[in-house]
């Protein structure tokens, strides 16, 4: 087990052992529960009650945030002709075809997201390994393949969030960073959590929101109790 410093220790007691808290005092009290010098990010840890090897319960989908995640998101997009200035001009990092499949093959990585054009799709499933591995590949599902390819960019650069459950039927999304205010904060994760609950599906059976938890980058979980999260959802 990683040795904890005496000043996460200190927060960790702010944490009830065993607690399940309500959505406003968990949010409350991750706020509190600063460590670190730099500005910690405010992540959400969920398990639901999904089988993902089941093709209709593999939870997938995006989320444009109230407010944005606080983190500034590298875009790449992989498209041609035209649709490379209007990438370029919506705010994508990055912008082309295979000068930039190929950079990728050589082993750079140097983005947060990747967007393409449907015609682009053929060249990138050379890429499906590599990408595929990191969660990159682009995806309709995902809203990264699009023939409106400034409109995706727009929205990713804006704090656009794509997430999707992992072998194990968990979710790990950032939803914010510490210096947000309350009120973005909780905006932003209702908006996420009301996603998820969205996309619930019906060949889900028995508990869906199994654990609910919120926690800094650096700092101790504060689970919730799921029941009231679904109260607070109006599920």
């Amino acid at each position: 087990m990683a040795k904890r410093g005496k000043k996460y220790l200190e927060i960790a007691k702010l944490v009830e052992i065993g607690k399940l808290y309500d959505v406003n005092e968990a949010l409350e009290l991750v706020a509190k529960t600063k460590t670190a010098k730099f500005v910690e990010t405010i992540e959400v840890a969920l398990r639901l009650g999904v089988d993902p090897r089941h093709a209709d319960q593999q939870i997938r989908g995006t989320v444009v945030l109230p407010h944005g995640t606080g983190k500034t998101v590298k875009v790449l997009a992989i498209t041609s002709g035209d649709n490379v200035q209007k990438a370029l001009d919506a705010g994508a990092d990055y912008a082309g075809a295979e000068e930039y499949i190929e950079k990728i093959q050589q082993g750079w990585f140097d983005f947060d997201v990747v967007i393409a054009t449907p015609d682009m799709m053929p060249k990138l499933g050379k890429l499906g390994r590599v990408l595929g591995t990191k969660g990159l590949m682009p995806n309709p599902k995902s809203g990264t393949v699009t023939p409106n390819i400034a409109q995706a960019v727009s929205e990713f650069k804006k704090g656009k969030l794509a997430f999707r459950v992992d072998k194990l039927g968990s979710i790990h999304v950032p939803i914010g960073k510490a210096d947000f205010d309350g009120v973005k904060i909780e905006e932003n994760f209702k908006a996420f959590m009301a996603e998820i609950q969205r996309l619930k599906p019906s060949a889900a059976k028995g508990q869906y929101l199994k654990t609910v938890a919120v926690s800094l980058t650096m700092g101790p979980g504060i689970k919730m109790d799921p029941i009231l999260v679904s109260k607070y959802l109006g599920a």
